[in-house]
Order: C-alpha cells, then sequence, then structure tokens
C-alpha cells in the first residue's frame, strides 16, 4: 500500500471514528434528555412490543428524542424482551434510561383496598365489587360457588378472610385479593392457636374463629376484648346460653331491619344463642388478629355478664343481681322496670 492511500485510509478511519463518537456523544445525551414534562399513566398489555408501546406514547405528547435510538439501546441491553405487562407512572422529567427501567422493573401502580374488622362476607365481596381497578369475577356468584372457584370447596366462607388494606395492580381480579386474605387468615389463625391458652374450652381452631368473629361484633373497646372474651369462655365452661343480640342478627339475615325484638330472641336458628347453647355453627364476621388472641387468651375474670355504659365501653358482672343493677343504671335510666337480661349489648 503507498503512503498515499495509507493516508486516504487513515483519513477515512478517522472520519469513521469522529462520526462514532459523535453519534455514541449524541445517544448519551438524547437518552438522558426528558420525554415528558407532565406525569404520564401508561397501560401496557400482554404481547405489546415497544415500538408499539413508544408509538402510543408519542399521542400523548411523549417526546423521544430518537425512538429508533431508544429501540436500539433496550436491544442492546436485553431489555426489549424483558417488559412487563401492567400500569405504570412515568413521572415528570423521566429519561429514556429511566423509562426502559421503569416497563422493565414490574414495579407497577399498586392500589389499595381496605377490608375491615367485623364486616360479614357479603360486605367485603361488596367491597370490592365497587373498587376501582379491581376486575370483579365473583359478582353474581353464591357464596359456595365463590369458595368453589377460590379453591376452598365445601367450606363456609365467613370469618376465613383477614381484613387488611391490600395492594394490586390494575387488572388484577378480585379472586386473587380474596385468595391472599384467606392465606393471611389461615396463617395468622394457625400462629395463634399454637400459643394459645389451653386450660379455655376451644376445641379446635375453627371454634377459636367463631368466637373471635362474636368477640369482634361485641367489643366497643378495645381494652376489653380480652375480658369480653371471658364472659363467654365462662358462659362455655359453666353450660350457660351466650345470649348475644350479633349472633341473633347475624341468623335473621335480610330480616335484620336494624331493631332486634324480643320475638327475635325467641325465634330459634342455628344462630340463636339465646335459644341454643354452645357456639353457633360457623364465624358471624371476619375477626381482626386482636380479638382472635383474646379469643384464646381470655382474662382472668369471674364475669359471666356484661351491659353497654352508652360510651363504647361495658360494666361486667359476676351475679345476676349485680347484672340487673347495672342494666337499670346503664340502660334504663335508674328507673327499675321489667326487662330480660342479655350477655351483651342492649341493641336499638
Amino acid at each position: 500500500m503507498s503512503a498515499q492511500e495509507r493516508k486516504i485510509l487513515y483519513i477515512a478511519l478517522s472520519i469513521c471514528l469522529a462520526l462514532l463518537v459523535g453519534y455514541t456523544t449524541y445517544l448519551f445525551f438524547a437518552w438522558r434528555m426528558p420525554i415528558t414534562r407532565s406525569e404520564v399513566l401508561l397501560q401496557i398489555k400482554k404481547g405489546e412490543s415497544l415500538k408499539g408501546i413508544t408509538r402510543n406514547l408519542q399521542a400523548k405528547n411523549v417526546t423521544f428524542t430518537n425512538r429508533s435510538a431508544l429501540i436500539l439501546l433496550a436491544r442492546i441491553r436485553g431489555q426489549d424482551h424483558r417488559i412487563k405487562i401492567g400500569e405504570y407512572r412515568l413521572s415528570s422529567g423521566i429519561n429514556s434510561w429511566q423509562f426502559l427501567n421503569t416497563i422493565t422493573s414490574g414495579r407497577t401502580i399498586q392500589y389499595p383496598v381496605t377490608l375491615i374488622e367485623g364486616w360479614t362476607f357479603k360486605e367485603f365481596l361488596h367491597k370490592l365489587h365497587n373498587t376501582p381497578k379491581l376486575k370483579a369475577t365473583l359478582k353474581g356468584l353464591t357464596q359456595r360457588q365463590v369458595m368453589q372457584k377460590l379453591g376452598y370447596p365445601g367450606q363456609h366462607p365467613e370469618g376465613r378472610f383477614f381484613p387488611d388494606t391490600y395492594h394490586f395492580a390494575s387488572g388484577v381480579d378480585d379472586a386473587a385479593i380474596l385468595r391472599q386474605a384467606y392465606r393471611k387468615m389461615s396463617k395468622n389463625l394457625h400462629k395463634l392457636w399454637s400459643e394459645r391458652d389451653t386450660s379455655i374450652p376451644i376445641k379446635t381452631p375453627y371454634e377459636a374463629l367463631i368466637l373471635a368473629s362474636i368477640i369482634e361484633k361485641e367489643t366497643g373497646k378495645a381494652s376489653e376484648r380480652r375480658t369480653i372474651s371471658a364472659v363467654f369462655t365462662n358462659r362455655l365452661r359453666i353450660g350457660m346460653r351466650l345470649q348475644t343480640d350479633p349472633t341473633v342478627i347475624y341468623g335473621m339475615g335480610k330480616k335484620y331491619d336494624g331493631n332486634i325484638r324480643l320475638k327475635d330472641l325467641r325465634t330459634d336458628t342455628p344462630y340463636n344463642t339465646y335459644t341454643r347453647y354452645g357456639l353457633p355453627p360457623t364465624p358471624i364476621a371476619m375477626p381482626s388478629r386482636e380479638s382472635i388472641y383474646a379469643a384464646l387468651h381470655p382474662n382472668d375474670s369471674k364475669a359471666i355478664y356484661f351491659v353497654g355504659r352508652g360510651d363504647g365501653s361495658h360494666q361486667f358482672s359476676r351475679t345476676l343481681r349485680e347484672h340487673n343493677k347495672a342494666v337499670i343504671k346503664y340502660q334504663l335510666g335508674g328507673r327499675p322496670r321489667s326487662f330480660s337480661p342479655r350477655a351483651g349489648k342492649k341493641r336499638k
């Protein structure tokens, strides 16, 4: 090769190198340029390519300095095949590099849904079916069908789902939330049962769940849970009816109109603890962890009666005579008259 040819080759290589350095520098800055000046919500569906995603974003005023370079970057980094479906929040000022990291991270927007302790399974379903972004797949099914679909056939749903706040990505279905709540209740119940006071007359974890649900419905003041538990535990020990209004109300179903009357207390149902001894056949609500603990660790109390003081707290009594006095004082305004003593709070 002649000197002239070497000179031409050198010049050509220098130009190529300069172009390469220049293009690399351009890409370096292009990938770090903001692609949006405002927050953008991005929904990635199954099967969408990076090319399609970026095209849709451009329609939302997201500006890529060089879309082809972005796709090239994704290929170089192996991210074009790692895109996760779901809903993402692209923050203001995000650049192409951060954009790729976001849509391949799987860190989708999470929405909360709160299931409250003391709610029934019916109320849980109502909440789930009215939560935006959550897909309702169980709507219209019977409770038996719901449990079948969840993978727990033959189980009564009441009490089996842990009340808590759950987070989900857009498009997740109600069944996924319930499965998570079921597993959480099972885990908590198993642990608490293993640490129980073995002297209590509760023989199985399911019985503990039943009693906990009653405690949940009767408790107006958290500090009284274990004393309320003691009342029911003492009654179970001596073979006395529990006589608690929430079980009667649960057994009434749609017949309950907000008032509980003497005839309701005398109408026998599987849940009427005024007409039947022992625990009802199933829980009557979703108990909290605290109520399950209280069911398994009642206070050392001899009380077998309690009555509401009107402020959410209760007066506990060991004898019927003490209880009657408490009823007159707190429920009858200090004026004695005929009444039927109950274990629990006076209802409207």
